[in-house]
This record gives structure tokens, sequence and C-alpha cells, in this order.
């Protein structure tokens, strides 16, 4: 992609339309060729390896190796200002991908089933428009690449390793697509947009025996049936009902013959919420009913807690100037839809600085497609719709 100065004038819309019109074809290869080749959390060498050529070939300045594989990229204006970051994440997940597509991942039991290989293109195409418009930006735009979003703490790293400063981040903006949403089209949750995403284990310990004989032993099992649904009233009679709340057993784990009564049983799960309360008194909720089980059952619980990334709350005033952005830019194709309780570490990001992600929709025509899915579709035309709203989010921000 090369680069040179776009006439703003007065009208941004079409400078920004015409330059992502020149380089869509450019972005939808490069998105193939990363969705080719997906690499998980912290192994995104290959994919790093693009975003860097591709800074390079735009004469934008950047650095590698952050956070492991993490790239930043520095676009100056050309009038001093806030310093607004937009963050991309890069990594994939342990998905056999079942499309069929052309270019399908070519690495067994990998697969950008989340998309992460269509944010990472939109913000190279972001990275495009903004530094041809860089002369006439009050202030500096930050490429932020990051690795492992899926739940391995990448964000987290990243932070530690300073992408908050040099220079210090005022601002920052996300995106993430949504096949729930069709193509050409955007969505914003106002307040908590993802929840908090927090896990646990619990180890029901009892006393092993011969199952026709359950008078002498002391059944994990039983007690941790009795648990699990226990732990689903922390949701219905703990938690306010005004702030959403999932507690979810995911995997259980006993025993290993039929006529044996093991020693143990493991419970592992999750709890998201939106709200700090929710999730203080979903915790506290839950280790009360594990000592009454142990209490009445006569057995004994062990449970590990562990908070995760924070609820997403996106800042007012920077998604009024997003949303204000995408409408001059797009037309009347954004509107509120509910907070989800999927996690997101950009969280982290959003606690430290007013911060906003923007939902773009990447449903196909005729398709009803889900994240995490093997046969995960999204429709590539929003790498073009996603370039348009942030480039011109960025403008309007920095202007």
């Amino acid at each position: 992609m090369s680069s040179a100065t776009l006439p703003l004038a007065n009208d941004p819309a079409t400078a920004i339309r015409a330059e992502t019109a020149r380089i869509e074809p450019e972005l939808i290869e490069i998105r193939r060729d990363i969705h080719a080749h997906p690499e998980i959390g912290f192994e995104e060498v290959r994919t790093a390896g693009v975003v860097s050529r591709e800074l390079e070939r735009l004469g934008i300045a950047h650095r590698t190796g952050i956070a492991g594989t993490g790239v930043v990229g520095l676009i100056e204006g050309g009038r001093p200002g806030p310093v607004l970051a937009i963050r991309a994440d890069m990594d994939a997940l342990p998905i056999q991908e079942q499309t069929g597509l052309p270019f399908a991942s070519r690495h067994p039991g990998m697969m950008h089933a989340c998309g992460h290989d269509i944010h990472t293109t939109t913000l190279l195409g972001v990275a495009a428009v903004l530094k041809q418009l860089a002369p006439q930006l009050a202030g500096t735009v930050k490429l932020v690449f990051q690795p492992a979003e899926e739940g391995l703490g990448g964000m987290a790293r990243m932070i530690r390793e300073g992408v908050m400063d040099g220079p210090k981040i005022d601002m920052a903006l996300t995106l993430h697509n949504h096949p729930d949403i069709p193509v050409g089209r955007f969505g914003f949750a106002r307040g908590p947009s993802l929840a908090a995403s927090d896990k646990f284990e619990i180890v029901v310990h009892g006393k092993s025996g011969h199952a026709a004989f359950p008078q002498y032993a002391v059944d994990p099992i039983v007690a941790a049936a009795q648990l699990v649904g226990m732990l689903q009233t922390v949701v219905s009679r703990e938690v306010k009902p005004v702030h959403p709340a999932v507690v979810t057993v995911a995997a259980i784990h006993a025993g290993t013959a039929h006529n044996i009564i093991p020693d143990s049983c493991l419970l592992r799960g999750t709890v998201r919420t939106l709200h700090g309360e929710a999730q203080d008194v979903a915790e506290a909720a839950m280790r009360r009913l594990c000592d009454g089980i142990g209490a009445t059952m006569r057995v004994r619980c062990e449970m590990t807690y562990e908070r995760g990334v924070p609820a997403l709350v996106n800042d007012d005033a920077v998604l009024e100037r997003v949303v204000q952005a995408v409408q001059s830019q797009c037309g009347d194709v954004i509107g509120e839809v509910e907070a989800i309780m999927g996690g997101e570490d950009f969280a982290l990001m959003a606690n430290l600085v007013p911060s906003f992600q923007l939902k773009v929709g990447s449903g196909q025509p005729g398709r009803s497609d889900d994240l995490h899915n093997s046969d995960y579709q999204p429709d590539e035309a929003c790498i073009a719709m996603g370039v348009q709203a942030l480039s011109r989010a960025a403008v309007d921000i920095l202007s």
C-alpha cells in the first residue's frame, strides 16, 4: 500500500471513502493471507511480520517485540494534540477450520474463528488512510497490534511493557466484528459493553469406597451435583436483577470406574458480570455455598476463584464522538445494541483512559454465523466499513 497525502479540505468523507476503495483489494489479500496462516497467542510471529512489513511500506515508524509479538506504530499529526490509540488483536484460536474456503487455515488445529484477521487488516487500512491525512491531524495516532487476546493476557503484558506511554495515550478505540450485525451496519453499547470474565475451580473432597457400600464412603459426586444446582441461585437470588450475571459450570471430572466412589470431584467454570458490585456478590455467595455444602454433606470444598479482565465500559464522550463520526462518514447505519457477556482484555486499557469499542457488522447475507465457530465466515466487506469508520473517528477526534 503506497502513501501520499490526501486532500481533506472540507469533505473528509469523500477523501476517506476514495482511499479506502483504492486499497480495499489489497486489504482483502492481506486478510486472506493472515487467515491462511493463523497463529495462537504469543506465537503471532508471522502475523507480526506482515504488520511490520506493511507499516514499513507505508513509512510508519513502529516498534516490534512488545509483549513478545506485539507491534506499535506511530502516526504524528501536523499539529500538536492528544494521543489516540487504536487497537487490534492478532491471535487465532485452537480450532480446526471447517469452512472449505480456498484460503482456509493451513495450520491444523488453528483458525481465525473470532475474526482477529479482520481486525488486524482493518487497522492496517486505517493506518494507510491516516498516514496520508497525517499533516491535517492535531495529535498522534498510536497503532496497537496486540497479541494473545484470547484469555492469555496479551493486553496486560503490553501495559506492563509500557504501551500506554512513549507517548502517553490519552484515549483509545478498538473494534470487534459481529456476525449478528449485518455487514454495512455498526453497533454500540452505552456504559458496560462486555463483561468481566472470571474463572473458578472447585474441588469437592470426599472419601472413596465401593459403590455397593456408599455408607462407608463420602460421595463427592453427589455433593458436586447438589452444588451445581445451588450455584444457579447466585444469579437468581443473590445478584440484583438489574445487574446481568452468568455463572456457568463448564466442566466436571470425577471417577475412573463404574463401581468405585472417587475421592474427589472437580468443577470448573466461569462467572460473567457487568458491574463490580455483582462481581463481588457472586464470588462471596459461591464461597458461602461451598462452605455450606461441605457442612451438610460431609465433604470439603476447595475453591479457587481467579478474577480475569474487568468489564469493558465505554466512555460516553468518546462514544458520542465516534457515533457522530460514523454517521457523518457512512450515514444512518449505526444503532444502539445490548451489552453482551463475552469478555475482552481491551477493558484493561479502557480502565486507564477514556475508551470505546465499535461493533462492526460482519454478517453475510443468507448466513447465520457465530464467533468461535469452526465454520465462521465473516463478510470481507466489513473491512472497508471498519476502515472508513475508524479513520473518520480519528480525523474528527484529532481535528
